[in-house]
């Protein structure tokens, strides 16, 4: 794929490059109301759990908005005043949800791992027997601070074996790595339009318990992000309660269904790895290292330190690489310097290979 500046390859964690069929069905207007708009979220709510093999147990609930409005709807819905939730913290995203708990005024506290660490089941083992008020647990499965993929089935294990609910921020993995609700409990995963199932930003949703989201009538104390309440509306007339996102909608649909034509997640894993792999082995050459091990990576955003080089300057390369056509991310780290490129979107190999080839040119640019 070559793009130029006006028209970049972006390579983020969302928003993110999409397949032109997906941009093509936003071209429609749609009457909100209208019975195939009606049809058109019935549909989307059915593939989002089939996505996650949750068709039996759990329902699907969208929300207008980012993935942040999603998680907040979240913990207002699913949390009672006097419950007590557990953020397990080694990125931006978990702390995120920690400071949505306290501004919602939700009883809660960290578990906390340094930034290149995953989660240990065994730590948060003794923390749930030591303080029988946890009523929830919050894990981000992929944080995108660093790209680092946190052990979802042995936490899920521990959570259950205690009696708790699990809140899984899914954000950059849902449609990509394995959440099988069929097989792991969790009480809601939580994602949004614009990752790993290569939509356009505005749409969150969640897919929650069937018995979890019934018990969550009157907990939520915003009107907007009422999970019960949109549940409830969706399932009344198939309608939104609020104005939906029409065009966000349809090309969710649309990259939903060409997600099945990939194969599904396991095939869009493996077009992530080839990516990832191919981008972390040109970088190496050029001098490049990542921050994680490769043990704790998901193919998903990698994270790398700064070159070292003393012509070497985040901006100057960013906006080398901006007129070559391809855009980056800053780092989100907090205690070391660092940049991240995105493995994700309607991108394959060639596309990577032609950013190498931009990163060779700006760094030979840099150095002049």
């Amino acid at each position: 794929m070559t793009r130029s500046p006006e028209d970049p390859i972006l390579l983020t964690p969302g928003p993110l490059t999409t397949a032109i069929e997906t941009r093509r069905a936003m071209l429609r207007d749609w009457g909100s109301r209208d019975r195939a708009f009606i049809a058109m979220t019935a549909e989307l709510r059915q593939r989002l759990l089939d996505v996650a093999h949750g068709g039996t147990s759990h329902v699907a609930i969208p929300l207008q908005g980012s993935g942040t409005f999603i998680v907040e709807a979240a913990i207002a819905t699913l949390l009672r005043p006097a419950d007590k939730l557990l953020v397990l913290v080694n990125g931006a995203y978990g702390e995120r949800m920690v400071e949505i708990a306290r501004r919602l005024g939700r009883s809660v506290e960290a578990l906390r791992w340094p930034e290149d660490r995953p989660v240990d089941p065994a730590k948060l083992d003794r923390a749930l027997a030591a303080d029988p008020k946890i009523t929830h647990i919050a894990l981000v499965h992929c944080e995108t601070t660093s790209g680092l993929l946190n052990p979802l089935e042995p936490v899920a294990e521990v959570v259950a074996d205690h009696g708790r609910a699990l809140i899984l921020d899914a954000m950059s993995s849902f449609g990509v790595l394995p959440i099988d609700l069929s097989t792991t409990k969790v009480a809601a995963v939580l994602a949004s339009s614009n990752k790993g199932l290569e939509g356009v930003p505005g749409l969150g949703f969640a897919l929650v318990e069937r018995a979890t989201i019934v018990a969550a009538k009157g907990n939520s104390p915003s009107l907007s992000f009422d999970l019960h309440d949109q549940w409830r509306g969706f399932e009344g007339n198939g309608q939104w309660r609020f104005t939906p996102p029409v065009q966000v909608v349809a090309a969710l649909v649309e990259a939903l269904r060409l997600l099945e034509a990939e194969g599904g997640a396991p095939a869009r894993l493996r077009r992530y790895q080839d990516n990832f792999d191919t981008l972390a082995e040109g970088m190496a050459r050029l001098g490049f290292h990542l921050f994680l091990d490769p043990e704790e990576q998901a193919p998903i955003i990698a994270t790398f330190h700064p070159l070292d080089d003393p012509h070497f300057a985040f901006d100057r390369f960013y906006t080398a690489l901006a007129a070559r056509g391809f855009l980056i991310y800053p780092g989100k780290l907090t205690k070391a310097e660092s940049f991240r490129i995105g493995c994700i979107g309607a991108l394959g190999r060639a596309d990577f290979e032609a950013l190498l080839v931009a990163v060779e040119e700006a760094l030979g640019e840099l150095r002049r």
